[in-house]
Formats: structure tokens, C-alpha cells, sequence
């Protein structure tokens, strides 16, 4: 019997599971109902952006305020990045041509332009497309020279400085020392206060001069001075002793220049003078006069008493 049933349950297994049961859903919802079928939804994806906008060149060039005139050379440029959030601007790009090309991403930049000592800005806004400006540039110039009489002072033997008055200070900020003669000071129009110095003791020259938008103010600067060679002699026209230390005095007891050697030579202005010559432990003095434009030898003749 127990062979039977064996042979019953083998024969069953053989022949697979009733049709029910392979018909029947294996994810059946035990609830009742078949469960739903998954469905594919498209995700929520964020709108495109607008595509950015491309660099684009700047194109800039520099006139003269007043007559209009073209600037196409002394010039410097700077783009700065304009943030706007008070941070101090950075430069993005320089030249020095007359008329740069300056390739930008679109945003807000301040161009400048320098001339000597005269400079303009503009704020620009690039926004993809090419742009064209043009900056004015209020200046004007300086070109000095220095004369004694009718007689023009060789260019390395003066020199100037300019400032610019602040209240009742003639030479309140200063703009720039050690102009040369002929030299071409590029300046802001406005009132400016030069000195010249010949030589290099008490010959000074001042004076006011306005500088006017396109224009070339030249001055010339006259001195009443001269130039005296200082010797130290045992008699009158004989000669100089080597290594002798001058000094020369105002007749008050300043002292206005000290050298050193056989023969210097001193720019003075005109006036009165004391010399003093000191040689071998020895002092000697004399006084003497400068007139303008008369360049002459001052002798101290050593000799005791």
C-alpha cells in the first residue's frame, strides 16, 4: 500500500503542477485583484536656458576736448571689471596704441585713457555685440626753457619743476621735478606754477603759466645770474692751488655753495657774495659781486693777514 501511494506521488510530480495552478499569476494580489503594472513617467526637467551671450570687441579711441583733434600717440588705456559691489576694480586688459581692440565677455568694464597727466574714463556695457567709443581728453602742454639776457641756457645746465597751487600755496602739490628743456609736459587744462633752477645753488626763476585745452604753452624762464670759477692763487692770475675747499656766503653769513678742487665753477644769482677758501690748515676770504650774464673768475689771493 505504502508502495502504492509513493508511486501515485512520483507519477503527479512527473506530470507538473494542475492547470490551475500554472495559470495562476504569481504576483496575484492575495487582497484580491492583480496588482497594477508599473508605468515609466518622463521626469520634470528645469526650462533651458537662454544660450550666454559671446565676447565681442571693443573698440576705443582718444580726441583733444575743444579742437577735436585725434591723440595717436603718449597714450595708455585700461579696461577695468566694474562689479559694482565698491571692491576695487581689476584690470582685464592695457595698451598703448592709438586706437586698441579689446576682446570682452559681456558685462560692465570703465575704460581710461592717460595722456601725460591728463586722463578720461567712460563706463561701457558690453553685451555681445561689437562696440565703438571715443574719450575726450581735457589737456594741454607745457615746453620750457631757461635764458639769461638774450642768451639761452644750454638744456643740461637748467632745470624745472611744476606744481599745482592749493589755496594760498604756490607750490602746493608737485606734478613732476627735473623737466628737461624743450621737453613736452602733457597737463590737465588749469594754472600751474613752474620754477627753474640754473645751476645748482641759488639761480631760481619763478612763475605762473596756464595751460589751455589743444594748446602748447612755451615759456622761457629768464635769470639774472651768472657763472664764476672760484680759485685760490699765491698772486693774481697765477696759478690755482689743487684741493682747496670754497665756500660761498651771502653777506649775512649763508651759506649758498661749498666745492672742492683747483677751479669749480658756481652758478650764482646776482648780488653780493663772500668767498672763503680753506688751504693747508689755512682761511682765506674776499668778497665779491655777481652781475648778470658776466661769467668771470673770482681769485683769493693767498697771502697772510
Amino acid at each position: 500500500m505504502r508502495m502504492r501511494l509513493a508511486a501515485t506521488a512520483l507519477a503527479m510530480l512527473a506530470a507538473g503542477p494542475p492547470a490551475a495552478l500554472a495559470q495562476q499569476d504569481p504576483f496575484q494580489n492575495r487582497l484580491g485583484g492583480a496588482l497594477p503594472s508599473p508605468s515609466i513617467t518622463t521626469p520634470n526637467l528645469p526650462p533651458s536656458l537662454p544660450p550666454a551671450e559671446p565676447d565681442a570687441q571693443l573698440s576705443l579711441s582718444a580726441l583733444l576736448s575743444g579742437p577735436g583733434t585725434a591723440l595717436r600717440q603718449g597714450l595708455a588705456w585700461r579696461i577695468y571689471e566694474d562689479r559694482g559691489d565698491g571692491t576695487r576694480p581689476s584690470i582685464v586688459a592695457r595698451s598703448t596704441e592709438a586706437e586698441p581692440h579689446f576682446t570682452l565677455a559681456p558685462g560692465a568694464y570703465v575704460a581710461t585713457v592717460t595722456y601725460g597727466f591728463a586722463s578720461a574714463s567712460q563706463r561701457i556695457v558690453m553685451g555681445g555685440q561689437p562696440t565703438t567709443d571715443t574719450l575726450r581728453v581735457a589737456a594741454g602742454a607745457l615746453k620750457l626753457a631757461g635764458a639769461v639776457g638774450d642768451q639761452k641756457i644750454p638744456p643740461g645746465q637748467v632745470m624745472f619743476s611744476v606744481f599745482v597751487p592749493v589755496g594760498t600755496n604756490s607750490e602746493g602739490r608737485l606734478v613732476r621735478a627735473g623737466i628737461k628743456t624743450g621737453e613736452l609736459l602733457r597737463l590737465p587744462e588749469g594754472t600751474y606754477h613752474v620754477v627753474s633752477t640754473y645751476g645748482e645753488s641759488n639761480a631760481i626763476q619763478r612763475a605762473d603759466l596756464r595751460v589751455e585745452n589743444g594748446k602748447v604753452t612755451e615759456a622761457t624762464l629768464n635769470h639774472r645770474a651768472a657763472t664764476v670759477t672760484l680759485k685760490l692763487v699765491a698772486a693774481p692770475g697765477a696759478e690755482a692751488f689743487a684741493g682747496t675747499a670754497f665756500s660761498v656766503l651771502t653777506p649775512g653769513g649763508d651759506t649758498i655753495r661749498e666745492a672742492i678742487g683747483a677751479f669749480p665753477q658756481v652758478t650764482l644769482a646776482e648780488g653780493d657774495y663772500v668767498l672763503i677758501a680753506r688751504h693747508d690748515g689755512q682761511v682765506y676770504t674776499r668778497e665779491f659781486k655777481v652781475e648778470s650774464g658776466l661769467d668771470r673768475d673770482i681769485e683769493v689771493v693767498a697771502k697772510s693777514g
